[in-house]
């Protein structure tokens, strides 16, 4: 069975190679990473899309403070210290010194990074008078699901090195939503150069930032190149340059591995790891990721808006063979909407468990005794939190059907797929959360907050005032035990009024060629290539 999985992967290859489009160049001094989707923007700031926050956010910028992976705590990156007033509603930063910005063939700068940079990142986010505020439709999705934008008061520059944030009210999660993979800091020179030549709309698809690697150049559906940067602040950086090769299709990724086009693969799905791991020359990494993966009603749209048909269509599932078919063991069962690696996990009860004729009588309560159709939207992509969306789909639909529910499986290209979903023209979605933060109010605010519905990034379109209140509660306090509580209420709401279904935590795998060292994969937050190299 194993041969013929191999044959299969080197014969999916040939159809992929491109004689004119090779990506590999210089093996010895640079690195080909196969990705799952084109990026959407070369900007965290705008996206929430994990594949292209994969890509951008570590290799390309740098955030002011960062979170250690093993203790949890904040540490220095871009700020070298950072005070918080007595009554939380200020935060002074001080900067580091002579950062340099990237030089490229759009961009030279005349200065380092300083406290402008700072001010005019952050300030985008909710100033209408910042000159970018509305550039790229004034979309900011995860710092407005949190509610970033409406906390900052204002930004004050105390000096060339320091800034003040004044906030309108202390929250405890602001700090680690300021160490996110979307928290990166843009320049403010540069900014102002594509301004005065009437280019903003190039701003965030051509960057600028600080971090080991500078863009080069995109080629849609086929490669994304960076070259190192000789005068990182942080440390040299080993690879003299960075190469995605844009290869949606899974089993083209891990055939590109084997044949060595390919120095790393994206989420080698579950069944391709057993092949893998009989190899010397492939190195699989693991790491005990913070995620979700959910079914996602549309609360808005009939008959969804029915919570007897949300609880009907749950019991209809029969998550064990989920768990087998899909995560083939490399997943946990979801008991929450947040993972039991986190510190406010509360497992519910009243997860619905695997009943046919319980979801017959609901359905028959709510009206629709005969059934009904509808649609699930199957992510195209291999994420940690479902590694086979499209597999995952078809189980659910084999089991509605056992209950006279009629499901379509609908699909989409990734960014597509992303954009229609925001526009909320699902039934019903199969998506899911990766943490850029241990912070509980992670996993709630960019996916079910009233915000997160009008940003577009609440895929069960479902606003419930009494759902956000408790998120602010937990935030308006800094007592560990009383945030506890909250949490414990909002989880206990989700499962009551189920704009979602929990299905399963997975777990995150990363296969690399045996000489490749340095690859960073952590608990939270996207992948780093800052310190990778070739043995």
């Amino acid at each position: 069975m194993h041969k013929f999985l191999l044959a299969l992967l080197a014969g999916t290859l040939v159809g992929c190679l491109d004689s004119e489009e090779r990506v590999i160049e210089e093996k010895s001094q640079g690195l080909v990473y196969c990705a799952e989707a084109n990026p959407v923007s070369f900007n965290p700031q705008v996206t929430t899309t994990g594949s292209t926050i994969d890509i951008i956010a570590n290799q390309l910028y740098d955030r002011l403070i960062s979170i250690d992976p093993v203790t949890a705590e904040f540490q220095s990156e871009l700020a070298t210290d950072w005070k918080v007033s007595k009554d939380g509603k200020s935060v002074t930063f001080t900067l580091r010194k002579d950062v340099p910005f990237h030089t490229t063939a759009y961009f030279t700068p005349s200065r380092t990074f300083n406290a402008d940079d700072v001010i005019f990142t952050f300030s985008r986010l909710f100033d209408v008078y910042n000159p970018y505020h509305f550039v790229g439709d004034a979309s900011y999705p995860y710092f407005q699901s949190v509610g970033v934008d409406q906390l900052i008061r204002k930004i004050v520059r105390v000096s060339d090195h320091q800034v003040r944030f004044e906030l309108f009210n202390a929250e405890s999660s602001f700090l680690a939503n300021m160490a996110t993979d979307f928290a990166v800091v843009l320049s403010a020179e540069y900014a102002m150069k594509r301004k005065a030549a009437e280019q903003e709309e190039f701003f965030d698809q051509y960057p600028v930032g600080t971090g080991p690697y500078i863009y080069r150049e995109y080629r849609r559906d086929n490669l994304v190149r960076f070259y190192r940067n000789p005068d990182y602040w942080k440390h040299d950086v080993a690879l003299e340059q960075l190469v995605y090769d844009i290869t949606p299709n899974g089993t083209a990724r891990i055939a590109k591995l084997l044949t060595k086009e390919c120095d790393l693969a994206a989420h080698p799905s579950s069944a391709q790891l057993s092949i893998l791991a009989q190899r010397e020359d492939i190195n699989i990494e693991k790491e005990t990721n913070l995620n979700v993966g959910y079914w996602a009603f549309n609360t808005e749209r009939p008959p969804f808006d029915d919570i007897r048909v949300r609880k009907a269509l749950a019991h209809a599932i029969d998550t064990d063979k989920i768990m087998q078919a899909v995560y083939y063991g490399n997943g946990t069962r979801a008991e929450s909407m947040l993972p039991p690696t986190s510190w406010a996990f509360n497992a519910q009860a009243s997860m619905p468990s695997f009943d046919p004729d319980l979801a017959k009588k609901l359905l028959a309560e709510a009206g629709f005794s005969d059934g009904f159709d509808m649609n699930i939207w199957a992510m195209p992509v291999s994420r940690i939190y479902n590694p086979n969306a499209r597999k995952m789909a078809e189980l659910m639909q084999s089991d509605l059907r056992k209950v006279g529910v009629n499901v379509s499986i609908v699909e989409y290209e990734w960014n597509t797929f992303i954009q229609r979903i925001g526009e909320h023209r699902h039934d019903s979605v199969l998506l899911g959360w990766a943490a850029d933060t241990p912070d509980p109010d992670n996993f709630f605010s960019p996916l079910l907050s009233c915000s997160a519905t009008f940003s577009g990034k609440n895929p069960a379109n479902w606003c419930n005032p009494k759902f956000d209140l408790l998120l602010a509660q937990a935030l308006d306090t800094t007592d560990l035990n009383m945030r506890k509580k909250y949490y414990a209420d909002v989880q206990s709401l989700i499962m009551d009024e189920l704009p979602l279904l929990p299905i399963a935590h997975g777990l995150r795998f990363q296969a690399s060629s045996a000489d490749v060292d340095g690859i960073e994969l952590g608990p939270f937050g996207a992948i780093s290539l800052a310190n990778a190299r070739k043995k």
